[in-house]
């Protein structure tokens, strides 16, 4: 993980929620409300997390049971224990986030745009070259697949017996 990301996750977006909740804390709630609403999240973060999940992995079990590959469910599965962790952690900007990835028609969303992430990597891993380049001693490149190649004498092009 690149250290800007670190830097974002573990520096950023904490002092981000301390800066709304103390924003919203000071001038529109004051400080009980504040906490209760904090504390309310987590409830409702974890009544999420429960029922979306249990819908998940309904669907994923229907999806196995059909003989079907569980592509969307998986990644359904990933997002609701990120939303819910997300909702779990006391404050707004997380509590948003975690919303958005609990809430069926939003996190349909956020699977689309995961889904073609994902498929752009593995495509381009896969249309990469098969194995490493290197150069013969003629100067010739060749590519080395691990477990598959076969020594080819070069001038016969035959394998060795």
């Amino acid at each position: 993980m690149p250290l800007l990301a670190l830097i974002v996750i573990f520096i950023v977006v904490p002092l981000a929620e301390l800066y709304v909740i103390l924003k919203v804390a000071d001038s529109l709630l004051g400080w009980p409300l504040t906490i209760a609403l904090l504390a309310a999240d987590s409830l409702l973060g974890s009544w999420l997390l429960r029922s979306q999940g249990r819908a998940v992995w309904n669907r994923f079990n229907e999806a196995v049971r059909a003989g079907r590959v569980p592509h969307n469910e998986v990644i359904d599965g990933v997002l609701v224990i990120f939303g819910g962790a997300f909702l779990i952690t006391p404050g707004f900007i997380t509590d948003v986030i975690g919303l958005i990835l609990l809430v069926p028609p939003t996190r349909r969303v956020v699977r689309r745009l995961a889904r073609r992430t994902i498929e752009r990597r593995t495509v381009g891993a896969v249309a990469g070259p098969a194995g490493r380049a290197r150069r013969s001693r003629e100067g010739v490149t060749d590519y080395d697949v691990e477990g598959t190649a076969s020594e080819v004498d070069r001038e016969t092009r035959r394998l060795p017996r």
